[in-house]
């Protein structure tokens, strides 16, 4: 069964807004970062700020800033364990999987099981990557946690903002 839903002015204020902020977003770490890091490691942060952006951009502000809370703990559980790692070895499958599992017990511990798949995806991007470009591998930890804290950063305020100027507006007009 198919359902089609009728397009309201919401409905394309969001989606003009999910538009705009992540390209905020991926435009931001890409100036930002470059200066400091290699074409390629600015791409990606790019991308992971955008996805960070996208990822906390929900129906309700109080939604996006409950998935804000949940980005930013689940990238400093992996930050937490990736860096570390880091230091001292390289890339590893046998560490990768160790990583995953070490931060999936984590958040079992920390009662967030619902974040558990956040952490592991966040672990294999910052190791994948680190496999990569192995040299300054501990770097991405680092950056990844920086393109996260943007991103989320990004999205739950532009989230905010459009929607508190929206519904202003929306009840001025029916005042």
């Amino acid at each position: 069964m198919i359902v089609r839903a009728r397009l309201s002015s919401w409905k394309l204020v969001y989606s003009l807004n999910m538009g705009i902020v992540c390209a905020i977003s991926y435009w931001t770490m890409t100036y930002a970062l470059a200066s400091m890091v290699r074409m390629d490691s600015d791409l990606l942060g790019g991308m992971w700020s955008a996805v960070a952006t996208l990822f906390v951009f929900r129906g309700s502000r109080d939604d996006s800033l409950s998935a804000g809370a949940s980005r930013l703990v689940a990238t400093g559980v992996s930050f937490a364990l990736c860096l570390p790692y880091l230091w001292v070895f390289p890339f590893t499958v046998p560490g990768l999987a160790a990583l995953i599992g070490i931060g999936t017990l984590a958040m079992m511990l920390l009662g967030r099981q619902d974040d558990i798949v956040t952490t592991g995806i966040t672990t294999v991007v910052v190791m994948v990557v680190a496999a990569i470009s192995p040299t300054d591998a501990w770097q991405q930890p680092v950056l990844r946690l920086a393109d996260t804290v943007v991103g989320v950063g990004i999205g739950v305020g532009g989230k905010w903002v459009a929607s508190y100027l929206y519904f202003r507006t929306v009840g001025r007009r029916s005042q």
